[in-house]
């Protein structure tokens, strides 16, 4: 397992989020109550930056659409609100943390 560090503890406060470049990929880290998660930062429904929504709690909001995703999990908890459309959209990826003293470390290859 190779771990890449992304940023610092410092850089993403309690119940923030920040997008991370991992080699060619875009990754957003969440701080939910201290503990840091990892996803796919580019929504699954039309490629908005996911870090620009809002996170509540485990949910983060893409900004465009309203799409959420559970960023412990990457799972979509609801698809676009788009009037009369339904459209089908994947889980973000997700990504294996880790925090050595002030840093916050992903390991190289995405976990599912």
């Amino acid at each position: 397992m190779t771990l890449v560090k992304v940023a610092e503890i410092s850089e993403i406060p309690s119940e923030q989020m920040k997008a991370v470049k991992l080699a060619e990929k875009e990754v957003l880290i969440a701080n939910v109550n201290g503990v840091y998660y990892a996803i796919g930062n580019i929504c699954t429904h039309q490629g908005v930056d996911l870090s620009k929504g809002t996170l509540e709690g485990i949910t983060v909001t893409c900004p465009k659409h309203k799409s959420k995703f559970d960023v412990t999990t990457g799972k979509v908890i609801s698809g676009p609100k788009i009037p009369l459309m339904h459209p089908k959209i994947k889980d973000e990826p997700t990504y294996v943390v880790k925090v050595e003293g002030k840093d916050i470390l992903l390991e190289a290859q995405q976990s599912v």
